[in-house]
């Protein structure tokens, strides 16, 4: 009787799988982004598209090279040809473009985000909380590590929807710490963030000479922070604290080395792809999805904790 009933279960869950491929199967899924060239967005376009292609999807990859211009002619394209099932936004706030996805709106293709924003006709965006996020990596530094005194320089792009979030949280924390001062916010373009991030520390610590002049440099993401620490350890400057977030492996080898770079917090990128390769099956599969923003748990990653999350 046991061996029926286990085979009964095997058949059972081999029917769901076969459903799983078949609802799946054949659908045209366009990834898309402006920002392939960035580690984290990398990681979730190929945690997808393996996870896509694995239900028997097809999947094109659309990388504008952080021309947002490009970006929007090519989901107008989608949205004439007609010819996808789904589009997915990675790491693209859907605001900038909202008139040519209205069009793909219009034409009846499902917009789903992935660590982007959301706007009314899009299914679901999967992403961090990154306003919590903010909150949890600047509490830790202006708390732990600065004990709620000293400068602190912020490298920031808030065009990001996810960036400026924590950026936000930034703002508003520091407001309660007087005896924290912001010595600048610098914008770090989004092409070479962590030589870009490297030159402007460079400069500011050439502007900031004296020892102990800058406490700290909050990172709204690890490229900047990886480039921050390189320039702190060619300027010989060890009592600068960095901080990042996003948890990628660069960050994460800084941090285990025990040098400027003291924390960052783990995204669960492989989360969210997962968050939108379920919700879109489901769509598929004519069920009835929940829109809006659905969020994938994130950790904050210090000395403590790191080795849990080295590769």
């Amino acid at each position: 009787m046991k061996k029926l009933v286990s085979v009964v279960l095997m058949l059972m869950l081999a029917l769901v799988s076969v459903s799983a491929v078949a609802d799946m199967a054949g659908k045209q899924v366009a990834l898309m982004t402006p920002y392939l060239g960035s580690v984290t967005t990398n990681q979730m376009v190929e945690y997808m598209k393996a996870d896509l292609e694995a239900r028997g999807a097809v999947v094109n990859v659309i990388n504008t090279n952080n021309d947002f211009s490009k970006l929007a002619s090519e989901v107008e394209n989608i949205a004439i040809a007609g010819q996808t099932d789904a589009i997915v936004l990675v790491s693209a706030d859907p605001s900038q473009i909202a008139n040519q996805l209205q069009e793909a709106f219009d034409a009846g293709i499902p917009v789903f985000g992935c660590d982007s924003g959301f706007i009314e006709g899009m299914q679901v965006n999967a992403t961090s909380d990154n306003y919590q996020m903010g909150s949890l990596i600047v509490h830790y530094l202006f708390d732990d590590l600065m004990g709620g005194k000293g400068t602190v320089i912020a490298l920031t792009h808030r065009p990001h929807p996810g960036v400026v979030k924590r950026c936000e949280a930034f703002d508003d924390i520091i407001k309660d710490y007087p005896d924290i001062t912001l010595i600048t916010e610098q914008h770090v373009p989004a092409e070479q963030p962590i030589n870009d991030a490297q030159a402007i520390v460079e400069n500011l610590l050439l502007a900031n000479a004296e020892k102990d002049s800058v406490t700290a440099i909050w990172a709204a993401w690890d490229e900047p922070a990886i480039g921050a620490t390189q320039a702190l350890k060619e300027a010989g400057r060890d009592e600068v604290i960095v901080t990042g977030v996003d948890g990628n492996q660069q960050a994460v080898a800084l941090v285990a080395e025990g040098g400027n770079l003291k924390a960052t917090v783990a995204q669960n990128f492989k989360g969210m792809g997962e968050i939108v390769v379920a919700e879109m099956e489901k769509l598929f599969n004519g069920e009835e999805i929940v829109k809006g923003e659905q969020y994938a748990p994130a950790t904050i990653i210090t000395m403590e904790n790191v080795a849990d999350f080295q590769e």
